[in-house]
């Protein structure tokens, strides 16, 4: 794929309102994640009545917005930021970081978990389970507003980027989708009906995230403002790293806490 045949980001413009494919993404990947929290309602894994779904979704887009503008302007492009005070609250204008919309979820669930009286990996292990769509449909949005591109390559998979040059690159936004929103989901959809207690799903979610996306960030061009690290780390592996010493933490919590999983019981 070339930049003179690259795919209109906007679907369709009214005067100055603009549906583009990046807002559908998103709709997509919430759609999909509660009808995934439903059948887990259904099934009993989803601890609370399916009416709450909403509620919590709604908490979750909330602390996901939050946390992923928090974290891309005081981490990742606070040079520019801390001298345009006023655009920080600009999100149309693009700069979200996944590392923290996760983290701004994962205050959502524990804000959510305990006005409900339930344990917080009863529905943080739920939304590892319902996130993969959410993943994959966002890095689909990436993809098609032509940024996060790879790294520049001669390998037949190189496609340019209507940002990146004249000189192909490696498409990680497609790379990242499909490890981290479709094998990861995989995995953890089988996963989670075979463990003893929750927080075992949260714990691979964490890992296999974290695993992929430092992995993935070989592939990928790092952030112009920031370059490398420590030698040839990006600021993501250098999130990733903690992510997965994080993983380490939840998954001792987990079994100290040994929330049994209803779904083994009823066996």
């Amino acid at each position: 794929m070339t930049t003179s045949s690259w795919i209109d980001p906007v679907i369709f413009s009214l005067g100055p309102l603009e549906v583009r494919w990046y807002g559908l993404m998103y709709v997509l990947g919430f759609a999909v994640g509660s009808f995934i929290l439903g059948r887990l309602a259904k099934n009993g894994f989803w601890p609370l009545p399916k009416e709450a779904i909403d509620r919590y979704v709604t908490a979750l887009i909330v602390g996901m917005f939050l946390g992923a503008r928090t974290f891309y302007v005081f981490i990742y492009n606070w040079d520019y930021y801390g001298n345009h005070l006023d655009e920080i609250f600009h999100v149309w204008k693009g700069g979200l970081s996944f590392h923290g919309a996760l983290f701004g979820m994962c205050l959502a669930t524990a804000w959510f978990a305990k006005r409900h009286k339930v344990h917080f990996f009863q529905i943080a292990d739920c939304l590892a389970v319902a996130g993969g769509p959410g993943l994959f449909f966002g890095r689909m949005g990436n993809f098609i507003n032509g940024e996060l591109y790879g790294r520049v390559t001669d390998s037949a998979v190189g496609i340019v980027f209507p940002g990146g040059g004249p000189v192909p690159r490696h498409a990680s936004q497609l790379y990242e989708g499909i490890l981290e929103g479709i094998v990861l989901a995989l995995i953890l959809a089988v996963l989670y009906r075979r463990q003893k207690h929750y927080g075992v799903v949260s714990t691979v979610f964490l890992v296999g995230y974290g695993s992929f996306r430092f992995i993935v960030e070989f592939f990928r061009e790092p952030d112009a403002q920031l370059g490398y690290y420590l030698g040839g780390l990006t600021m993501g592996q250098i999130l990733c790293f903690f992510m997965l010493l994080i993983a380490v933490g939840i998954f001792l919590w987990a079994k100290r806490a040994n929330v049994p999983n209803p779904l083994l019981a009823r066996r």
